[in-house]
C-alpha cells in the first residue's frame, strides 16, 4: 500500500524542525547505508552524535506515531528512530530496496513499512521526487512540508537528483504487527469503514459487527 498522509506536522512543528536543522551538523549519508544502498546513496544525514536528535524525534516522531492514519495503515509494533536527511544540488539516491532487518544487535527489527516525512516545501527545490516502483508502474511523489508518504520497505525506490535548492526529509521504518502487506491494506480499509460507521451510526448493529470483525482479524493476523 502506498499512502500519502497530509499534515502530519503542523506549521508550528515545521517551523521548529526547520529552525533546528539550520544549525545542524550533517555527515555523509553513506555512513548509515547497507552494502547495496551505499553504492547509490548520495545525501547527507544529521550526525549520529548530534544533540538535536532528541528534540527532533520528540516533534517529528511524536506526531507521526500519534497520527491515526499512520496507526491504522502500519499497525506498528516497533518504530525506528528517524534519520534526518539533506539533499543538495547534484545529490540523489539511486534505486534500492531497504535492508530487511535493521537496528543494533540488541534491538533488531524487521523493516515492513518505510515512511518519508517531507520537512520543507516543494518550491524549495527542483527535482528530488521520491520514485517508487509498484505493480501499477512508477509512482512519483513530492509531498508538501509536513506530509508523510508510507510505502512497503520491500519496494524498489529512489530519490531523483536535486537540480536546485535543498530537500529536507525524515525517514523511518516500522515492523508491523501484521507482516503480510495485503492483510495490512485490508485492515486499513476496514478501519476506515469502521471509523465512518462509528461517526454516523455509533449504536447500530452494523457498526458493532464491523468493529467485531476488525478486532478479530487483527487478533488473527497479528504476531504480538
Amino acid at each position: 500500500m502506498l499512502l500519502l498522509i497530509k499534515n502530519v506536522l503542523d506549521q508550528r512543528q515545521l517551523a521548529e524542525v526547520q529552525n533546528l536543522l539550520k544549525s545542524a551538523e550533517f555527515v555523509d549519508g553513506k555512513l548509515s547505508a547497507g552494502l547495496e544502498a551505499s553504492a547509490v546513496k548520495h545525501n547527507q544525514e544529521l550526525a549520529p552524535q548530534s544533540p538535536l536528535h532528541r528534540r527532533l524525534n520528540a516533534v517529528v516522531m511524536g506526531a507521526l506515531v500519534q497520527n491515526s492514519h499512520y496507526q491504522q495503515a502500519v499497525l506498528p509494533l516497533r518504530v525506528a528512530t528517524a534519520f534526518y536527511a539533506r539533499y543538495e544540488v547534484g545529490m540523489g539516491y539511486g534505486f534500492h530496496v531497504d535492508d530487511p532487518v535493521m537496528g543494533p544487535m540488541a534491538g533488531r527489527y524487521r523493516s515492513d513499512v518505510s515512511t518519508t516525512i517531507f520537512l520543507n516545501n516543494v518550491g524549495d527545490y527542483e527535482g528530488g521526487e521520491l520514485v517508487i516502483q509498484t505493480s501499477f508502474g512508477e509512482q512519483r511523489i513530492k509531498g508538501n512540508a509536513g506530509d508523510a508518504i508510507v510505502y512497503p520497505s520491500s519496494s524498489w525506490h529512489k530519490v531523483d537528483q536535486i537540480q536546485a535548492g535543498t530537500r529536507l526529509v525524515a525517514v523511518t521504518w516500522a515492523q508491523s504487527m501484521v507482516k503480510d502487506p495485503n492483510q495490512r491494506e485490508l485492515l486499513y480499509q476496514l478501519a476506515q469503514a469502521r471509523e465512518g460507521l462509528i461517526g454516523k451510526l455509533p449504536q447500530s448493529e452494523e457498526t458493532a459487527k464491523v468493529s467485531t470483525v476488525y478486532a478479530n482479524l487483527v487478533r488473527l493476523w497479528s504476531e504480538v
